[in-house]
């Protein structure tokens, strides 16, 4: 009656009776022949796993894809200071300015010059180098993606503090050391 060695080993030791060693067989019978070999809680873990793998290839997905916008918009405020930049530059007044930790120098007209002390021309990163523009296209460059500015003279930030022991004091912009 017994299958296998365990069911007769189970039956001689009395642990289990025939009837018992029957049904345990015939559902195992059924359950191959209906494929329900699986539990409930392998596909349970299963179903789990999956989800959990769904949500984590979307979230690099997403993640790819603002990289992919990112580069995009940098390129395209790359073309857009290349388009716009002013060209005629060379002359021979030199401006120095701080990018990061650096004092870097660009010989420049002195009416460029004085655009820039005034706030109406900014000098802009460009790949290794910099360039030249208009401050409403400046503005424009800054509210879409920050850190292409470097030089940005806006006079309308300038407020003195109230208790400034020094605010009768003023001191020129354009001063040549």
């Amino acid at each position: 009656m017994a299958k296998n060695a365990l069911q007769a080993q189970l039956l001689k030791a009395g642990l289990v009776d025939s009837k018992k060693a029957n049904k345990i067989s015939k559902q195992n019978q059924h359950a191959k022949r209906t494929g329900d070999s699986e539990s409930l809680e392998a596909k349970k873990a299963l179903a789990d796993a999956q989800a959990k793998k769904l949500e984590k290839d979307q979230q690099l997905n997403q993640e790819k894809q603002r990289a992919l916008e990112e580069k995009a918009l940098k390129a395209n405020i790359i073309q857009m200071i290349k388009q716009h930049q002013i060209t005629d530059i060379s002359g021979d007044v030199s401006y120095q300015f701080v990018d990061g930790s650096k004092v870097k120098k660009i010989s420049i007209t002195q009416k460029l010059y004085d655009q820039i002390v005034a706030g109406h021309v900014v000098i802009a990163r460009l790949e290794e180098g910099y360039a030249l523009l208009p401050r409403p296209l400046a503005d424009r460059i800054d509210s879409k993606m920050e850190g292409f500015m470097v030089v940005s003279n806006d006079t309308s930030e300038d407020v003195l503090a109230e208790d400034d022991p020094y605010a009768a004091y003023v001191i020129p912009d354009d001063l040549m050391w």
